[in-house]
């Protein structure tokens, strides 16, 4: 991945409204990854990324930077919650699955790329297995004049079924017989894992015929595909390509952090807090972990970690792990204009998708922009006088406005409905002022 900085915080601008220093930090992140593999290979081993902590109040664009950036980037991603890991001993989710799921969406990822480079050869394999089966070959005994006839039969099949014309032919074909369900569970011991593998191959290794399925082409194609890709991918280039891309260009989002300090009030606490904090530090500074794939060292992965830290610090983490995070960026609270901006200049906005959801019941959907500062005023204030919950208030505002006109739109075919400052104003104005209605309706 080699977009400069620049364009890094370009593509962001238009899906994350504002929150410029957050975007800088985590593009210099980045960009420091794709400069690091161009460095001499000694030194390469010296330089260990800048992990960073995002601090902000739920819906100021955490979550979201970090979704646009899996989209937007060639190389692993995950999003995982603190909350759900749980110290070692205790039931739950162990710290270093996450790094097994970092592995399999590496494995995942690199899949789908070398299916793409042979995309053409596994097409070729499939037709070719339909075709046999709509023009069955011929036998070695077969005269001359039959081989021309098999010949032009051929041509002519595989042109109709290159055309598509042959799509809702119906055809039977075979695939392989699914004699058990592979558990893939990344949260498991890896001693329990390794005893699931084996156990998994002996039972797939139990029946290996082949089951008749008749369907159409069209399916037909999508079930063989499968088939043909494992046969023509090198898995263990696959496999070795993974951990690389996984060990150099990983990134694993660790949201909600601030659910795992433990402040001065910890008396109440659950007790595997500070051990999922203890249980991180050896991942997050550098180690390796066993996975179903082979051992993946953890020094080179970017860890992003982010929360809302109301209740709690940054400082309430352990001093250790608070180290582990150099680069702290604040996110700041969104105010009217910003949320005004976010309706309207952000690609595939909210208002753009509920003019798509009901422009399938024929209706044509359109706001006033001044019926957008109102949504954007009412939610501000909503967010003032309740739990400030961001952006994510204006769902909720917007899906008041409209619910009735959504409820109504199969009789409405064919109308234009222009939503007005008005008509925002009869609907919320009431909700937003009596501060105990807007803590339940809103």
């Amino acid at each position: 991945m080699d977009m400069t900085p620049k364009e890094i915080v370009n593509f962001l601008d238009d899906y994350v409204i504002g929150q410029k220093n957050a975007k800088k930090t985590i593009a210099l992140a980045l960009r420091n990854r794709y400069r690091r593999m161009k460095v001499e290979p000694e030194l390469q081993e010296e330089i260990m990324p800048k992990n960073i902590l995002m601090i902000g109040s739920t819906g100021v664009g955490k979550t979201e930077i970090a979704r646009r950036l899996s989209k937007m980037m060639g190389l692993p991603f995950i999003k995982v919650e603190a909350s759900k890991y749980t110290e070692v001993g205790f039931v739950g989710r162990d710290v270093e699955s996450m790094v097994r799921d970092l592995v399999f969406e590496s494995i995942n990822l690199v899949t789908k790329e070398f299916e793409e480079k042979i995309k053409d050869k596994i097409d070729q394999e499939i037709n070719k297995q339909i075709i046999e089966i709509l023009v069955p070959p011929l036998p070695e005994s077969a005269t001359d004049s039959a081989r021309e006839s098999f010949i032009k039969t051929y041509n002519k099949m595989e042109e109709k079924l290159l055309a598509g014309e042959l799509d809702d032919k119906k055809i039977e074909i075979e695939v392989p017989k699914k004699a058990h369900v592979e558990i893939i569970d990344s949260s498991m011991p890896m001693d329990m894992t390794s005893m699931q593998e084996s156990l998994n191959k002996m039972l797939g290794g139990l029946n290996k015929e082949k089951i008749k399925k008749e369907v159409t082409i069209k399916d037909a194609k999508v079930l063989l595909k499968d088939v043909a890709s494992e046969s023509l991918l090198d898995q263990e280039a696959i496999k070795i390509e993974a951990i690389k891309r996984a060990e150099n260009g990983g990134i694993i989002f660790l949201d909600e952090i601030d659910k795992i300090a433990t402040g001065s009030k910890a008396q109440n606490q659950d007790p595997s807090k500070e051990g999922v904090q203890r249980d991180l530090l050896p991942i997050v500074e550098g180690s390796s972990v066993h996975t179903k794939f082979g051992q993946i060292k953890t020094d080179h992965i970017l860890f992003i970690a982010a929360g809302a830290f109301h209740v709690s610090k940054p400082s309430d983490l352990l001093p250790e792990l608070q180290g582990r995070f150099p680069l702290r960026v604040e996110l700041e609270n969104l105010n009217e204009d910003a949320l005004y901006q976010i309706l309207t200049n952000t690609k595939n906005s909210l208002l753009r998708q509920y003019k798509a959801l009901l422009a399938v019941e024929d209706v044509e959907l359109d706001f006033d922009d001044e019926a957008i500062h109102a949504f954007a005023k009412y939610s501000v204030s909503a967010n003032e006088k309740t739990e400030d919950i961001g952006a994510r208030r204006l769902h909720t505002v917007i899906e008041k406005v409209i619910e009735d006109i959504s409820f109504e739109a199969d009789t409405k075919a064919g109308e234009k409905i222009i939503i007005t400052k008005e008509l925002v104003e009869e609907k919320l104005d009431d909700i937003v002022d009596n501060e105990d209605t807007a803590r339940y309706i809103l």
